[in-house]
């Protein structure tokens, strides 16, 4: 049976033609019948549709008949982010072979050389193949070239499709069956125990969680009780079944299979990818491979309304039981009230869970300026890991300060290079290796600091190279940093949501930015308002708004002066009665703070 099963994935930079691509090969099988047929039908979100990007993973089987024989082919669509690239990875160990897509107008990416890393890693069988063909723009043969060259195979390997026409999927789904192996076995035999690796999952309201998985061992049925070895918990499969790419119940699951499996689970938190999936109290081991998701930036999450902190409590739980690499903890800020401390993947991650939670729970919601962890020793010897600015400790508390880099691996014409390396240069990059292409394309692998990385730089590229570059990167370890904490004081009182940690070398321009930006926005007071910017012990920029005055004599019209004077000396007693009750704070207003964090994520 297992012979005739082709388990694969298509891997490539965002925006080469995957979704096109899929389409095509479920309508050349018959998997959909032609009058179903959509655009990007394995896309389920309309916001995957509108962006034109895969988010969540995708699984489908298709009938293929061939020399004679009929074969099943698996096909998982991965998203093309790095943002995703460990679900990526777990998808990877679920299959045999991937079709890596290059876009014939545009050339090997940043991403390719990534996703090829990765694919490679996990021992998978590579499919070169450039797609839109059909493009005026195409350039068929030399991109062939280059993606022989990287891949080490003999350009007539590298297969050229159209996602659009279908032109050479014939050709494509021939060699899949030809140069993709059936599925590998396990060294492992147990009586045949059922285990299996979940690479994606899903959540119902009726049936709770339903888990995607690719099986090494033995049989899944209903009715078995199985457990997760990660998490520890048992349950009784209530159905398993097939992607068509409806999820379609089947009697089982056998060893070579990609299916899914219904928990009825439904507490967050249990499910994970990478997770291994085996009989209860069973003899077999978990699969290699397994890690918690680690989130890598952090930003707050508050509703508009205080009286919609319960739905969006209920709705950040209700994501995470489809999304096992969302984290969030309930924090409050004396200006936006009670909120989310949340922790995603990337950037990408966090627009994406942000536009969902506005979507599909109709929230107006303020998401505060993202932000990394840095893990900061104090001179008592005490460390700590910090995931916000405004709990960052005291300046003379602090003994190191530790923050997370990146490899970063850049391709641009030549004609961006030397703003690139002034823009390198201004967000503290080191540059380890450059390599030309045969088209005159450079190739830079540099380390930068995490921080410097999520302060814009990816829109910076994209705006010198006129979108023409493209970027891809890996988390490194920690090393120590040279940053400071900048608090912002608006009469005299610090503002949680405004503090940021910036690099020494810049605070004092970024304190002029902020305060500077704050005196042009911030309404006036009926007093005479301070702000200043404080960091190192001391306060670095400072602007004084004046008091708003208030015309209490407009409605005179005639009379002795006197009356004049009295309505002012009553206005000047009200003023001083209002400092010394302690009303005299200031109120920020919405709209000052949304202006706040915008032109600090520029």
């Amino acid at each position: 049976m297992t012979k005739h099963i082709r388990n694969f994935s298509i891997i490539a930079h965002v925006d080469h033609g995957k979704s096109t691509l899929a389409d095509r090969l479920l309508e050349r099988t018959g998997t959909i019948p032609a009058r179903m047929m959509r655009d990007q039908v394995l896309d389920r979100m309309d916001l995957e549709r509108e962006r034109g990007i895969t988010i969540k993973m995708q699984p489908v089987r298709m009938n293929y008949a061939s020399g004679g024989a009929e074969y099943v082919l698996n096909l998982i669509d991965t998203p093309g982010h790095i943002d995703f690239s460990y679900e990526v990875s777990r998808a990877l160990h679920a299959v045999e072979g991937v079709l890596l897509l290059v876009d014939s107008t545009q050339g090997v990416q940043a991403q390719t050389l990534t996703t090829l890393a990765a694919a490679r890693a996990q021992g998978c069988v590579i499919i070169p193949v450039l797609s839109k063909i059909d493009s005026p723009a195409a350039r068929i043969a030399e991109v062939k070239d280059e993606l022989a060259t990287l891949i080490h195979v003999p350009a007539d390997q590298v297969l050229a499709v159209s996602g659009r026409t279908g032109a050479g999927v014939e050709e494509l789904l021939e060699a899949i069956v030809e140069r993709v192996p059936p599925p590998r076995e396990s060294a492992a035999k147990s009586n045949d125990e059922p285990r299996g690796i979940i690479f994606d999952f899903s959540y119902s309201k009726h049936r709770g969680v339903a888990v995607y998985l690719r099986v090494f061992d033995g049989t899944f049925k209903k009715g078995q009780p199985l457990h997760f070895h990660a998490a520890g918990k048992e349950f009784i499969a209530l159905e398993t079944g097939i992607f068509t790419p409806e999820e379609t119940p089947s009697k089982s699951l056998s060893a070579g299979e990609i299916g899914y499996i219904v928990t009825g689970i439904k507490e967050p938190g249990i499910v994970a990818v990478g997770d291994t999936i085996g009989a209860a109290r069973g003899a077999l081991p978990a699969l290699p491979g397994y890690e918690r998701p680690r989130p890598v930036v952090w930003a707050s999450v508050y509703p508009e309304s205080q009286d919609d902190l319960p739905v969006l409590r209920k709705s950040l739980e209700r994501l995470r039981l489809s999304d096992s690499s969302l984290s969030f903890e309930e924090e409050s800020s004396g200006v936006l009230g009670r909120g989310f401390r949340c922790g995603f993947l990337g950037l990408l991650h966090l627009e994406i869970v942000t536009e969902r939670l506005k979507r599909e729970f109709g929230l107006a919601l303020v998401v505060t300026i993202p932000t990394i962890s840095y893990v900061v020793t104090k001179k008592n010897g005490q460390r700590e890991t910090v995931y916000t600015p405004a709990k960052f400790p005291e300046y003379g508390e602090i003994l190191k300060i530790e923050e997370p880099w990146a490899k970063v691996i850049i391709i641009t014409p030549p004609d961006s290079v030397s703003a690139l390396i002034q823009l390198l240069y201004d967000h503290e990059a080191q540059t380890l290796a450059t390599e030309t292409y045969h088209d005159g394309r450079i190739a830079m692998t540099i380390e930068m600091p995490l921080r410097e990385l999520m302060r814009g730089f990816f829109d910076k590229l994209k705006n010198i190279s006129s979108g023409y570059a493209s970027l891809s990167y890996e988390l490194l370890s920690e090393r120590e940093a040279d940053v400071v904490r900048l608090d912002v004081l608006i009469a005299e009182e610090p503002v949680a949501a405004f503090a940021r940690v910036v690099a020494r070398r810049r605070v004092e321009e970024e304190a002029e930015k902020m305060v500077e930006k704050l005196h042009s926005i911030l309404p006036k007071q009926l007093f005479v308002t301070k702000i200043q910017a404080r960091a190192l012990g001391r306060i670095i920029a400072s602007r004084t708004l004046s008091a708003m005055r208030k015309d209490v004599t407009g409605y005179l019209y005639g009379g002795d002066v006197s009356r004049k004077n009295k309505l002012l000396d009553k206005q000047k007693r009200g003023k001083k009665k209002m400092l010394e009750r302690g009303t005299g704070k200031v109120n920020i207003p919405e709209e000052v703070f949304m202006k706040m964090v915008q032109s600090s994520a520029e």
